[in-house]
């Protein structure tokens, strides 16, 4: 096992293709053929099912990729510790945010953060949490900032903020014209109401959809839309309603936003907002301070100054 195999194996698995993964690695499809043949013949055993499309894994394929990614991780880990051992703040972290999150975190952080580490980069892969933390079990992020309830035993989680669940209604909805804001509801409140939805493989979707079940309530959907902003000014602007986290009306409830907002009833499965990593990762000093830094700055009233916060992870 090798690391060009490993990287082509990788490829056509995360591509689903072997003509999508060439593409990828910018190399001709036959030379990346010839790699995964001789991948194969090293293993004594085929890799890939190619029948199926996507490409799929043959059960001597997963033990392959598993190993592939420990392998990763030990290489990832050894030249951090190595970084570490030289006292150079010099890397990257390979951050997965949800876009939305990222509105309101990346702003107050990211200045600080390169104060503090002027020389590391953060590199940014901004999707749903579903997927954000598919993507860290696969072990191409190395820190996802995710809205989860704690599942998986390979991840450390830390809490960043606890959120909760809340309904925007539009204030010419029936809804908004029958009950006073701040009301606890139950969704079926809002049966007859346009909802603006959150697309699949956003965690909000989710417990939205989980919600939905457990009420027997098909509401009538008119938008969905892969942004909380955008689809609570699309709230603010028509007669609709939306779920949404409580974190992103904070700045809401003081002004005339166009809508009123609700807590709801019935949420089973509350997520909140953590930091994730998985436990084999090995955390250097900048990944520490990207850590703390974050929790202090998504709590209120931090005791601490910037330069004392700086001082602890020295």
């Amino acid at each position: 096992m090798n690391d060009k195999h490993i990287q082509a194996i990788l490829a056509v698995l995360n591509e689903g293709s072997i003509t999508g993964a060439a593409r990828k690695l910018f190399v001709s499809q036959p030379a990346l053929s010839q790699m995964i043949k001789n991948a194969e013949n090293n293993l004594g055993s085929p890799i890939f099912n190619r029948t199926t499309d996507p490409i799929t894994l043959t059960a001597a394929g997963e033990l392959y990729v598993d190993a592939a990614r420990q392998i990763l991780t030990i290489n990832g880990n050894l030249e951090k510790q190595i970084e570490e051992l030289k006292k150079e703040d010099f890397g990257s972290i390979r951050l997965g945010l949800p876009i939305q999150q990222g509105m309101e975190i990346l702003p107050k952080l990211f200045p600080v953060f390169h104060r503090w580490f002027p020389h590391v980069r953060l590199e940014l892969l901004e999707l749903g949490s579903n997927d954000i933390e598919k993507k860290l079990l696969e072990g191409a992020l190395d820190i996802a900032c995710l809205t989860t309830t704690p599942r998986r035993e390979e991840l450390v989680y830390r809490l960043i903020r606890r959120e909760e669940l809340v309904l925007l209604a539009n204030r010419e909805t029936d809804l908004a014209k029958h009950i006073p804001p701040g009301t606890p509801v139950d969704v079926t409140e809002a049966a007859g109401e346009l909802f603006i939805c959150i697309k699949k493989g956003h965690s909000v979707r989710t417990l939205q959809d989980s919600l939905f079940i457990s009420r027997e309530f098909t509401p009538s959907i008119g938008l969905e839309t892969g942004s909380i902003e955008v689809g609570k000014r699309v709230v603010s602007a028509a007669r609709a309603v939306m779920i949404c986290p409580d974190s992103y009306t904070v700045r809401d409830r003081s002004g005339d936003c166009g809508y009123v907002i609700y807590p709801l009833l019935g949420i089973e499965n509350t997520r909140h907002f953590y930091a994730c990593y998985r436990k084999d990762l090995y955390l250097t000093r900048y990944m520490r301070g990207f850590l703390e830094l974050l929790q202090e700055l998504s709590q209120d009233g931090t005791k601490d100054t910037e330069e004392e916060r700086h001082e602890s992870v020295q």
